[in-house]
């Protein structure tokens, strides 16, 4: 009879997240043989894992084959839940300071692309001066991304473009505001523009941002003709969408100075287009030493 507890509230944890850390390598290599390497396992061993961890679950996590394997629906969904597991306990050991400095370990900050990020990389260069023992990791993602991270405690802060529902958060706002325009190759003909208004997009290919505040800000500007664009194709972080440009793809409403790629030119919006940001985090949250001080330099500079 399957067990209706917890995995995580179980006697044996360490063994079952070396359980989940074996999934994990199965479907990142494709099969046992090369994960039971990557490990230093016997596949023995590690089969044995799979299969435990399958009838724990009551589900087939993977598709045999005769030399791989492939996830199921429920692997694939099973592999995001493990990772956002492992991801916390490792988050949740970097908080703890066996050395018995006053301030060390973590800080995990998500955000989109945007400038404002040289704002929060000056607080960064200033708390590593004074406590070389703190950390940063970064995560790059849109804003319902970085939010369903924040909510599950995976970042300690998040930079989020305005406007967004920050209702659950307390924030600061930064003191900079991110423009918008048409990324677009030199050849264009929108090129010999200075600026870009809403009729000049009318039969203009573009590609546009897929979610949240970035594309909130382009359909307020827009209006009702937003849904009568020649949308060709939909971004989440810019880096690929200038790629799609350069290709000739199409032309790319974005954030100005984010892209610097020689073949391409940005022109800005007519009305100008501006959002803000906030820099937010849980309300609530009990800090690490290392969050701690990062949200005290964040207070002294912006608040």
């Amino acid at each position: 009879m399957r067990s209706t507890v917890p995995i995580a509230f179980r006697e044996g944890l360490p063994m079952e997240l070396r359980v989940l850390r074996s999934f994990l390598a199965v479907a990142r290599e494709g099969s046992v043989t090369g994960a039971a390497n990557f490990l230093r396992v016997a596949q023995p061993t590690l089969s044995k894992r799979i299969k435990e961890l399958e009838e724990e679950l009551g589900t087939r996590l993977f598709v045999r084959r005769s030399h791989s394997v492939a996830l199921t629906a429920e692997g694939m969904r099973l592999r995001k839940r493990a990772g956002e597991i492992l991801d916390l306990v490792e988050k949740t050991e970097a908080e703890f300071n066996p050395g018995g400095e006053a301030a060390s370990g973590e800080i995990h900050i998500g955000g989109g692309e945007t400038r404002a990020m040289r704002l929060v990389a000056d607080i960064i260069g200033r708390v590593r001066r004074d406590h070389p023992g703190i950390r940063f990791k970064l995560h790059s993602g849109n804003a319902v991304d970085v939010i369903e991270r924040l909510d599950k405690g995976l970042l300690d802060f998040g930079i989020l473009l305005q406007p967004v529902e920050l209702e659950k958060y307390d924030y600061v706002n930064l003191p900079a505001r991110d423009v918008w325009g048409l990324l677009m190759r030199k050849d264009s003909p929108l090129a010999k523009k200075r600026t870009i208004r809403r009729g000049d997009l009318s039969a203009v290919p573009l590609i546009v941002p897929r979610h949240g505040g970035m594309k909130n800000a382009l359909v307020e500007w827009m209006g009702k003709d937003f849904d009568k664009l020649n949308v060709v194709a939909g971004y989440n972080l810019i880096y690929n969408a200038s790629i799609l440009v350069e290709q000739g793809i199409g032309c790319a409403l974005s954030i100005g100075g984010l892209v610097n790629a020689g073949g391409l030119c940005f022109r800005l919006l007519e009305p100008r287009v501006e959002s803000g940001l906030d820099i937010a985090w849980k309300k609530h949250q009990i800090f690490s030493s290392a969050a701690q001080v990062f949200l005290e330099r964040v207070r002294e500079k912006f608040a």
